[in-house]
């Protein structure tokens, strides 16, 4: 079905198709009543039929219409007209995620961690309304000409409350990106989009994808049964805690993941400010496990307690008066000591153990504390502070911004163990130096190799300084700057004053004529020269190749042949001759002289001629010519009138009266 063109809604104006998905294509469409452009994703004509479908796409709107975050594409309406389905959303100026990869292949780490901290932070927001994605990949995150990272495409989002299976029985989404739990077709909760989003981020850093095979069943069985290629071996250059953060979000057991997209975030943003850090902890350290061990002698306890059973039968229950059941019940005893033995000495050997180890103690939040505070929270724990000192503009001079291991409410260390703390020392401050005078690649080299500042060269035209010296600063010398910012630098280009070679555009047409000689000042006459092709060229004020400067004014003559146009001109002579139209007749009531002979002339030819009744008051005459042209009325050759007639309206009528 093709609708550009259409306006649906009684609103949206189908403009031009600029996508197509597994579901519906998308349109830009202008929103006709708030005058904005929009994006218009409508069901594809095979789906129309199938209720289905048009249940997971009205699921679509329904849900991603609930989302309300910067990182997510708006949902602006949805409707349905005819056999019509569409949502209508934001429309983003961008490329996709998918797009970038392809175009540049492996990405910097610094911006691959940022757009996933930008897709998190989405994720985040949709868990928490319990909408799981389920498709997660880098087709479905468009990044914006400003950088922003927009996930769109909840096309198989469904609401849950904890969890959910697949849905309709059948895999849902991307085969490179699915979780091992969507691949076998189970239950699929939060952590299955954050498994999604460990291999976008292994293939933003690796520029590939971690499974790939040549066919989807294929590609699926690795995801359930195969161990991914750390990122690291193949780009050495991933940080560490980036590796550990990417290798934790793609783990097949769910329990061992992320558990939710705040914790990713947590560890991404970490990772920006260590990059090398060993903060990813994994979840396998708090795992426990308890398995029931057999204990030795069970059989015989229970052997015995079915002889006991059967003698009691034979006896009417006296054991003890029976010399075998005595000897029964001391095979028990000794074979429950026995059992106790290995028992009682592992629990007291474990006893010995724990009195010798050092105790629990909660790891307190030492961010924002001075050392003397941190120091005064740890005077009971025997706990040691190792502390390094950085630079840190947001953080006051002397407060404690960062520790290992990190803060995390209810977390506990061995007392004696050791804290990592970086201390600030609050901004860093450089005294300018100066650079004027300098040509610009030694103030270039000065400012950012020596200072370790930004550098914004700005040209400025000069008569007495030569091209290339900096002729000013900004900040001047001896000021204090932030470590780090923008030393703007201008630089002499000189007179400022562009030498231009003229090209030559006889021949050209006026346009083309006026982007030849676009940098100088273009000055169009026109003159007629029928030997000569209509709107061209004839002749050019400055010879072609000589050298001029910028701007210098040049007079482009251009050939204009006026059309021949045809008019009317209505004539009253009647009012034209006013008393002399009066006729007189003699005394016996004959007219005298009642015709004149009546002339129309066009730039003093002679067009019309012919006698008329001196009290006629309709007479018309076709004229021809170019442009505007002179009409003069002559009566029996005496001019009565003149006017100017434009030709070139539409339509010239001219009245004479």
């Amino acid at each position: 079905m093709n609708i550009v063109g259409r306006v649906i809604g009684n609103r949206y104006e189908i403009l031009e198709k600029i996508g197509e998905g597994g579901m519906a294509t998308v349109y830009k469409a202008k929103d006709n009543i708030l005058k904005r452009y929009v994006a218009v994703k409508v069901l594809r004509d095979e789906f129309i039929t199938d209720e289905e479908f048009i249940r997971r796409f009205n699921t679509e709107a329904q849900s991603a219409a609930s989302l309300t975050h910067p990182n997510i594409v708006s949902i602006f309406d949805v409707g349905h007209e005819e056999n019509i389905y569409y949502i209508v959303m934001e429309l983003v100026q961008g490329k996709t995620l998918k797009e970038i990869i392809n175009e540049d292949g492996v990405l910097p780490w610094k911006w691959s961690v940022n757009i996933a901290i930008q897709v998190a932070s989405a994720l985040e927001t949709a868990h928490k309304n319990n909408i799981i994605h389920r498709d997660i990949k880098p087709h479905n995150i468009i990044i914006t000409e400003e950088g922003i990272a927009k996930v769109t495409d909840f096309g198989i989002a469904k609401a849950v409350s904890n969890s959910t299976i697949t849905a309709f029985g059948t895999t849902i989404g991307s085969v490179h990106y699915f979780s091992p739990e969507h691949a076998r077709g189970g239950f699929t909760d939060a952590k299955s989009d954050i498994y999604s989003l460990g291999v976008v981020m292994y293939e933003m850093l690796t520029g590939r994808v971690p499974f790939d095979a040549d066919t989807p069943v294929s590609i699926a069985l690795k995801h359930m049964q195969e161990k991914p290629v750390e990122p690291i071996k193949l780009n050495p250059s991933i940080p560490y805690a980036i590796n550990k953060i990417i290798m934790k979000a793609m783990e097949k057991d769910i329990s061992l993941r992320y558990q939710n997209a705040t914790e990713l975030l947590k560890d991404l943003s970490m990772a920006l400010k260590d990059p090398e850090g060993s903060f990813v902890k994994s979840n396998a350290e708090n795992m426990q496990y308890t398995q029931r061990v057999p204990t030795i002698g069970e059989e015989a306890i229970m052997e015995n307690n079915e002889n006991e059973k059967e003698y009691k039968e034979k006896t009417g229950g006296h054991i003890s008066k029976h010399p075998k059941a005595k000897k029964v019940w001391m095979i028990v005893v000794i074979v429950c000591i026995i059992a106790l033995i290995p028992v009682i000495g592992f629990f007291g050997t474990q006893l010995i153990l724990d009195a010798g180890q050092p105790k629990d103690v909660d790891l307190p939040n030492l961010a924002g504390k001075t050392l003397e505070e941190a120091r005064e929270l740890l005077k009971n724990t025997q706990i040691t502070i190792e502390t390094e000192e950085e630079y840190n503009e947001e953080v006051e001079t002397g407060k404690i911004f960062y520790q290992e291991p990190p803060y995390i409410e209810g977390y506990q260390v061995k007392e004696n163990s050791n804290i990592r703390v970086k201390i600030s020392k609050g901004t860093e401050m450089v005294t300018m130096k100066k650079v004027v005078g300098m040509k610009f690649e030694e103030a270039e080299a000065l400012i950012e190799n020596e200072l370790h500042l930004k550098i914004e060269k700005k040209e400025e035209t000069s008569k007495t300084v030569e091209a290339g010296i900096v002729i000013k600063q900004t900040p001047e010398e001896g000021e204090e700057v932030k470590a780090g910012s923008t030393v703007e630098v201008y630089v002499s280009i000189g007179t400022g004053i562009k030498q231009l070679s003229v090209p030559y555009v006889i021949g050209d047409t006026e346009e083309d004529a006026k982007k030849k000689l676009a940098d100088l000042d273009v000055i169009i006459v026109y003159e007629e020269d029928t030997t000569k092709v209509n709107g061209r060229v004839l002749k050019q004020s400055i010879e072609a190749g000589t050298t001029v400067d910028e701007k210098t004014k040049i007079t482009v003559t251009v050939n204009r042949i006026e059309a021949i146009k045809t008019g009317i001109v209505n004539l009253n002579l009647k009012s034209l001759l006013g008393s002399d139209a009066q006729i007189n007749k003699d005394e016996n009531g004959n007219e005298i002289n009642p015709t004149v002979t009546v002339k129309i002339t066009v730039n003093d030819e002679v067009v019309y001629s012919s006698t008329h009744r001196k009290d006629e008051t309709n007479i018309t005459a076709n004229v021809s010519g170019k442009g505007t042209v002179t009409i003069k009325i002559l009566v029996d050759d005496v001019r009565k009138d003149m006017k100017q007639f434009d030709l070139s309206v539409e339509n010239p009528v001219l009245t004479i009266d």
